[in-house]
């Protein structure tokens, strides 16, 4: 599928900025090349991660990804612009038609055109000044494209590689006791630590979610996108984390793209607690929630031993007086988790969309795209993440780190 799209995406882009724009012969030829070395590099850069160290995986993933980042906006642009073609051709051929239909007046003295010359087709030389109008309009079309391309994709790029913003979301909890109200759960998600996403950006993650004082920090899912061995540095500022109660993580599907047992080994030496289809209660003042957490929902197809999210396991024996916090990275599982009596689910995996106009596509799999919306009696708060997977941009949905603060119902 991903092939299938990266082929048809490059295949239109060729089609109005190479073919429309050119005539046939030796520049044809070889932005034709191009065109496809472009569309070969995002693949590459998939295919090979993981495979490659994560030096030599970075100056291709950020040109594959960038690439394939200003190819979308431009594939966007060029399909905005096509009424715009549409009509431009349509008054091209209306005038190249009056002008043909109007004959060449005839000088005193010359012999008159028999109906058969009369009948005879123009010389090709006469369509030169509608084919001059045609590839100047899709010149020009082309440009605009490129340009609005390529500011959408800077943009992106920016808000990407900016601080993350700190959203503060108040949720009331109709069982929560008084002493922990004003509790603060601080999550972030999608963090994908790769060879575009890591170092000291990571560390300003860290050193943000520190800054709000957490009771608890929940990290949902996609931390990694590579082996321990090449990520070990940039994942190391995770032991830097301080919070009053733990940190807790929970596995994404991109956790179950590379060496997942190694992944849950090397966690907890960071000082990260990993909940798999379980509980811890977090206490305060005397009273109690329930603290969840569930491995993925693509853990059980993952061929990973043991894996695959267990609701029923993490729940199993729980006080139905006590509220539960859930953990679960796809907001897909809330349906679940309001049939279990769960007050409050925290997700990530979406990214809020990312890219400008995916959010709609995101809706077609995921009941929430981003921020706190209700299911049945279960609230759902699904973050936008802090970093980017494919092309390092953002265009709609800032990265963030969000400070769930508890609200007890008197309050």
């Amino acid at each position: 599928m991903v092939l299938l799209a990266v082929g048809l995406l490059h295949g239109y882009l060729w089609f109005r900025l190479v073919r429309s724009t050119t005539d046939r012969g030796r520049w044809r030829r070889r932005l034709t090349w191009l065109t496809v070395l472009l569309a070969v590099l995002p693949v590459l850069a998939v295919v090979l991660r993981g495979q490659l160290p994560l030096d030599a995986a970075a100056p291709l993933s950020w040109v594959g990804f960038s690439w394939l980042g200003i190819a979308l906006y431009a594939f966007l642009s060029l399909l905005a612009l096509e009424p715009v073609r549409a009509v431009g051709n349509a008054l091209i051929r209306r005038r190249g038609r009056a002008r043909t239909a109007v004959p060449a007046p005839v000088a005193a003295g010359a012999p008159v055109p028999s109906p058969e010359e009369d009948a005879a087709p123009a010389p090709a030389d006469e369509d030169l000044p509608d084919r001059s109008r045609r590839l100047f309009l899709a010149r020009g079309l082309a440009v605009t494209a490129g340009v609005v391309a390529l500011g959408t994709a800077g943009t992106g790029a920016y808000f990407a590689g900016s601080a993350p913003v700190v959203r503060r979301v108040p949720v009331t909890l109709p069982r929560l006791s008084p002493a922990l109200d004003g509790l603060r759960i601080v999550t972030f998600s999608d963090a994908h630590l790769s060879a575009t996403y890591g170092g000291r950006r990571f560390e300003r993650l860290v050193e943000i979610v520190n800054a709000q004082r957490p009771d608890v920090v929940a990290i949902v899912g996609d931390l990694v996108d590579d082996t321990v061995e090449e990520l070990r540095e940039d994942v190391a500022p995770l032991g830097d984390l301080v919070s009053e109660q733990g940190v807790f993580f929970v596995t994404g599907n991109h956790e179950y793209f590379t060496d997942t047992r190694a992944w849950l080994r090397h966690l907890p030496t960071l000082g990260v607690e990993v909940l798999r289809n379980e509980r811890v209660p977090i206490v305060r003042g005397g009273a109690s929630f329930d603290l969840a957490g569930i491995d993925d929902r693509v853990a059980a197809a993952s061929g990973v031993p043991g894996h695959g999210a267990d609701l029923d396991a993490a729940l199993d024996g729980r006080d139905d007086a006590t509220p539960v916090v859930l953990l679960a990275h796809q907001p897909f599982m809330v349906d679940q988790a309001a049939r279990a009596g769960v007050d409050l689910q925290l997700s990530g995996h979406t990214h809020g969309g990312q890219l400008w106009p995916f959010d709609y596509a995101v809706r077609l799999d995921q009941p929430a795209v981003e921020g706190l919306s209700r299911h049945g009696d279960t609230q759902l708060y699904v973050t936008a993440g802090a970093g980017a997977w494919g092309p390092p941009m953002r265009i709609g949905a800032r990265p963030e780190v969000t400070v769930v603060e508890l609200r007890s119902p008197g309050r």
